[in-house]
Protein backbone atom coordinates (compact mmCIF):
# COMPACT_ATOMS: atom_id res chain seq x y z
CA UNK A 1 0.00 0.00 0.00
CA UNK A 2 3.13 2.60 0.11
CA UNK A 3 3.57 2.59 -3.28
CA UNK A 4 0.13 2.96 -4.20
CA UNK A 5 0.31 6.07 -2.32
CA UNK A 6 3.66 8.01 -4.13
CA UNK A 7 1.63 10.03 -6.05
CA UNK A 8 -0.79 11.44 -3.52
CA UNK A 9 1.94 12.28 -1.61
CA UNK A 10 3.59 14.40 -3.78
CA UNK A 11 0.10 16.26 -4.34
CA UNK A 12 -0.12 16.91 -0.59
CA UNK A 13 3.33 18.44 0.02
CA UNK A 14 2.87 20.90 -2.99
CA UNK A 15 -0.40 21.69 -1.34
CA UNK A 16 1.13 21.89 2.32
CA UNK A 17 3.98 24.31 0.51
CA UNK A 18 0.77 27.12 -0.20
CA UNK A 19 0.07 27.35 3.94
CA UNK A 20 1.33 29.36 6.58
CA UNK A 21 3.98 28.39 8.79
CA UNK A 22 2.07 29.46 12.10
CA UNK A 23 -0.44 27.33 13.55
CA UNK A 24 -3.50 29.14 14.22
CA UNK A 25 -3.89 29.65 17.87
CA UNK A 26 -7.96 29.09 17.25
CA UNK A 27 -7.32 25.86 15.48
CA UNK A 28 -4.91 23.86 18.63
CA UNK A 29 -7.39 25.26 20.89
CA UNK A 30 -10.37 24.22 18.83
CA UNK A 31 -13.35 22.43 20.92
CA UNK A 32 -16.18 22.07 18.29
CA UNK A 33 -15.68 19.73 15.19
CA UNK A 34 -16.81 18.57 11.75
CA UNK A 35 -17.70 14.77 10.78
CA UNK A 36 -17.55 14.31 7.21
CA UNK A 37 -19.00 11.09 6.34
CA UNK A 38 -19.18 8.70 2.64
CA UNK A 39 -22.04 8.67 1.12
CA UNK A 40 -20.94 5.95 -1.22
CA UNK A 41 -21.35 2.81 -0.03
CA UNK A 42 -18.81 1.43 -1.82
CA UNK A 43 -16.60 3.99 0.19
CA UNK A 44 -17.51 3.94 3.31
CA UNK A 45 -15.42 6.09 6.22
CA UNK A 46 -15.88 8.34 8.68
CA UNK A 47 -13.50 10.98 9.28
CA UNK A 48 -13.74 13.85 12.30
CA UNK A 49 -11.71 16.40 12.46
CA UNK A 50 -11.65 20.22 14.19
CA UNK A 51 -13.87 22.89 13.11
CA UNK A 52 -11.51 24.93 11.99
CA UNK A 53 -10.27 22.82 8.88
CA UNK A 54 -11.67 22.01 5.87
CA UNK A 55 -12.66 19.30 3.83
CA UNK A 56 -12.01 18.78 0.26
CA UNK A 57 -12.23 16.20 -2.54
CA UNK A 58 -14.07 12.64 -1.69
CA UNK A 59 -16.83 10.46 -3.53
CA UNK A 60 -14.45 8.49 -5.48
CA UNK A 61 -11.74 10.60 -5.05
CA UNK A 62 -9.16 11.19 -2.00
CA UNK A 63 -10.58 12.99 0.69
CA UNK A 64 -7.93 16.09 1.72
CA UNK A 65 -8.46 17.84 5.60
CA UNK A 66 -6.14 20.97 5.81
CA UNK A 67 -6.55 24.08 7.15
CA UNK A 68 -6.35 27.43 5.51
CA UNK A 69 -3.65 29.06 7.64
CA UNK A 70 -2.01 25.86 9.48
CA UNK A 71 0.74 23.86 8.02
CA UNK A 72 -1.36 20.92 8.77
CA UNK A 73 -2.97 18.33 6.27
CA UNK A 74 -4.29 14.98 6.15
CA UNK A 75 -5.40 13.00 3.07
CA UNK A 76 -7.48 9.76 3.43
CA UNK A 77 -7.19 7.24 0.47
CA UNK A 78 -9.35 4.14 -0.09
CA UNK A 79 -8.45 1.46 -2.34
CA UNK A 80 -9.63 -2.16 -2.99
CA UNK A 81 -7.22 -4.76 -2.00
CA UNK A 82 -7.09 -8.66 -2.16
CA UNK A 83 -5.26 -9.32 1.03
CA UNK A 84 -8.35 -9.76 2.64
CA UNK A 85 -5.92 -11.97 5.29
CA UNK A 86 -4.49 -8.74 6.18
CA UNK A 87 -3.52 -7.36 9.99
CA UNK A 88 -1.86 -4.31 11.20
CA UNK A 89 0.14 -6.66 13.56
CA UNK A 90 1.72 -8.72 10.54
CA UNK A 91 2.09 -5.64 8.83
CA UNK A 92 4.36 -4.08 11.54
CA UNK A 93 5.97 -7.36 11.33
CA UNK A 94 6.62 -7.15 8.21
CA UNK A 95 7.41 -3.42 7.64
CA UNK A 96 10.43 -2.42 5.21
CA UNK A 97 12.07 0.05 7.12
CA UNK A 98 14.22 1.20 4.20
CA UNK A 99 11.36 0.54 1.99
CA UNK A 100 9.37 3.33 3.90
CA UNK A 101 12.30 5.65 3.84
CA UNK A 102 13.03 5.49 0.33
CA UNK A 103 9.41 6.22 -0.09
CA UNK A 104 9.25 8.97 0.95
CA UNK A 105 12.56 10.34 0.39
CA UNK A 106 11.48 11.73 -2.76
CA UNK A 107 9.52 14.35 -1.51
CA UNK A 108 11.07 14.59 1.98
CA UNK A 109 14.71 14.37 1.50
CA UNK A 110 16.19 13.03 4.74
CA UNK A 111 13.68 11.04 6.02
CA UNK A 112 13.91 9.18 9.09
CA UNK A 113 11.72 6.08 10.55
CA UNK A 114 10.50 6.99 14.21
CA UNK A 115 7.88 5.37 15.36
CA UNK A 116 6.07 2.46 14.29
CA UNK A 117 3.66 0.00 15.64
CA UNK A 118 -0.63 -0.43 15.78
CA UNK A 119 -3.00 1.75 16.71
CA UNK A 120 -7.42 1.95 17.01
CA UNK A 121 -9.42 3.33 14.57
CA UNK A 122 -13.24 3.60 15.94
CA UNK A 123 -13.65 0.22 14.34
CA UNK A 124 -10.37 -1.10 13.44
CA UNK A 125 -6.51 -1.61 14.19
CA UNK A 126 -4.17 -0.01 11.93
CA UNK A 127 -0.74 -0.20 10.99
CA UNK A 128 0.95 3.61 12.18
CA UNK A 129 4.29 4.95 11.61
CA UNK A 130 5.66 8.99 11.88
CA UNK A 131 8.65 10.06 10.47
CA UNK A 132 10.58 12.92 9.48
CA UNK A 133 13.13 15.19 7.43
CA UNK A 134 15.23 18.07 7.68
CA UNK A 135 14.02 19.26 4.47
CA UNK A 136 10.82 19.27 2.01
CA UNK A 137 9.71 20.45 -0.86
CA UNK A 138 8.49 23.52 0.92
CA UNK A 139 11.09 24.24 1.89
CA UNK A 140 10.75 23.39 5.94
CA UNK A 141 11.46 20.01 7.76
CA UNK A 142 8.21 18.08 7.51
CA UNK A 143 6.61 15.03 10.11
CA UNK A 144 4.70 12.73 8.22
CA UNK A 145 2.39 10.21 10.70
CA UNK A 146 0.74 7.50 8.32
CA UNK A 147 -1.94 4.68 8.90
CA UNK A 148 -3.26 2.25 7.34
CA UNK A 149 -5.84 -0.52 7.76
CA UNK A 150 -8.06 -2.90 5.62
CA UNK A 151 -11.82 -3.57 5.94
CA UNK A 152 -14.31 -5.62 3.86
CA UNK A 153 -11.66 -5.67 1.07
CA UNK A 154 -10.60 -1.94 1.22
CA UNK A 155 -7.53 -0.35 1.96
CA UNK A 156 -8.01 2.86 4.03
CA UNK A 157 -4.43 4.78 4.32
CA UNK A 158 -4.57 8.03 6.49
CA UNK A 159 -1.77 10.22 5.90
CA UNK A 160 -0.75 13.71 7.89
CA UNK A 161 2.11 16.10 6.92
CA UNK A 162 2.65 18.74 9.39
CA UNK A 163 5.42 21.39 9.95
CA UNK A 164 7.78 19.88 12.76
CA UNK A 165 8.42 22.62 14.15
CA UNK A 166 4.77 22.63 14.98
CA UNK A 167 4.66 19.26 16.44
CA UNK A 168 3.44 20.32 20.02
CA UNK A 169 0.54 22.05 18.88
CA UNK A 170 0.09 19.67 15.62
CA UNK A 171 0.74 16.11 16.69
CA UNK A 172 -2.42 16.00 19.39
CA UNK A 173 -5.08 17.32 16.37
CA UNK A 174 -3.32 14.85 14.03
CA UNK A 175 -3.50 11.56 17.07
CA UNK A 176 -7.52 13.16 17.26
CA UNK A 177 -7.75 12.36 13.80
CA UNK A 178 -6.59 9.21 13.85
CA UNK A 179 -8.65 8.29 17.53
CA UNK A 180 -11.56 8.98 15.49
CA UNK A 181 -11.29 7.54 12.08
CA UNK A 182 -13.40 4.92 11.19
CA UNK A 183 -14.07 2.26 8.14
CA UNK A 184 -17.73 2.91 8.18
CA UNK A 185 -19.56 5.50 7.78
CA UNK A 186 -22.41 5.59 10.27
CA UNK A 187 -19.50 6.05 13.12
CA UNK A 188 -20.13 8.19 16.29
CA UNK A 189 -18.21 10.61 17.17
CA UNK A 190 -15.66 11.76 19.62
CA UNK A 191 -16.12 12.37 23.91
CA UNK A 192 -15.95 15.89 24.81
CA UNK A 193 -16.37 17.38 22.05
CA UNK A 194 -19.33 19.89 20.34
CA UNK A 195 -20.55 18.65 17.19
CA UNK A 196 -20.55 21.27 13.78
CA UNK A 197 -23.48 20.42 11.29
CA UNK A 198 -22.33 17.33 9.33
CA UNK A 199 -20.95 17.12 5.96
CA UNK A 200 -21.41 14.03 3.59
CA UNK A 201 -19.14 13.43 0.55
CA UNK A 202 -20.54 13.65 -2.90
CA UNK A 203 -19.45 11.97 -5.65
CA UNK A 204 -17.62 13.62 -7.73
CA UNK A 205 -19.38 14.96 -11.06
Amino acid sequence: MVQQEQTMKHISVAALATLSLVLAPSLAAAQSVNVTRSILPTLPYTVIYPEGMVASGGGGDPLTINHPEAPLQCDLTVVPVEDTGWTAEAALGALDDAEVAASWSEIMPGFALGNKGTTPYQDATALIYDGSSPESSMGVPLTVVHTETVSNGRGYVLDCLYATAEAAQARPIVDFIIANFATRSDAGCCIGAEVAPEEETAPAQ
